[in-house]
């Protein structure tokens, strides 16, 4: 099982379908379990840091009109490019991410506040010379877009958490999550979580430090053995 899969994925999975879009993972097998989603909003279709897959643009035709890529996560540029130049639309970046327009083969627009003509808002949540990341709310349908402070992934999550902190975050996790109340939860590394959202990001920032000790010994044992 790979870190992180290459190439575009002639098979892939759906996941976290509800009313308001779509996710999937490129690369099933992959360690890194990257998550791309499709928001839904009125008739435009927004693909947040996506990885392309065989096929995606048939099942994007289902939902909408694509409106543009979204990155979120200075290093989530994945294959915003790409599906932007094959959309014709522009890649989404919040203004503070300086560095990302020129990793970026395709006309990018700057945002500060939320999607153009959308519910999502975009709040800045990391701002630092080594990591730079961004999030999306929803407040109506209480949808919470976490590219990275947060996910479902294997190597997140120590013990039975449902929902965990990043790994280099673990000691200094990202509290102005804490007051939001979402619904639901979609991640950059892992499936969703649609069941008492608010309750398993309460429990990830709560437990994020204590917890820290064992998840790196179980991460270590993964990537050992």
């Amino acid at each position: 099982m790979p870190m992180k899969a290459t190439g575009r994925a002639p098979s892939w999975r759906e996941i976290d379908q509800w009313d308001g879009g779509t996710g999937w993972i490129a690369h099933p097998d992959e360690k890194m379990q990257r998550t791309s989603h499709a928001l839904v909003d009125g008739d435009d279709v927004w693909l947040v840091d996506p990885v392309d897959v065989e096929g995606l643009d048939e099942r994007l035709a289902d939902l909408g009109t694509v409106r543009g890529t979204v990155v979120l996560l200075d290093r989530h540029t994945r294959d915003s490019a790409a599906i932007a130049r094959r959309h014709d639309v522009p890649v989404f970046v919040p203004e503070w991410m300086d560095d990302v327009p020129a990793d970026v083969d395709a006309p990018v627009r700057t945002i500060r506040r939320g999607l153009p003509d959308s519910d999502y808002d975009l709040h800045k949540l990391i701002d630092n010379p080594l990591w730079t990341e961004a999030f999306l709310y929803d407040e109506d349908s209480k949808t919470l877009v976490v590219p990275e402070a947060v996910g479902t992934a294997a190597y997140f999550r120590a013990g039975n958490e449902r929902l965990g902190v990043h790994p280099a975050l673990r000691l200094t996790p990202p509290r102005s999550l804490g007051r939001f109340g979402p619904d639901r939860i979609l991640t950059g590394h892992g499936a969703g979580v649609f069941d008492d959202a608010a309750g398993a990001l309460a429990e990830a920032l709560d437990s994020a430090r204590w917890r820290a000790p064992r998840l790196y010994a179980e991460t270590a044992r993964e990537f050992l053995s």
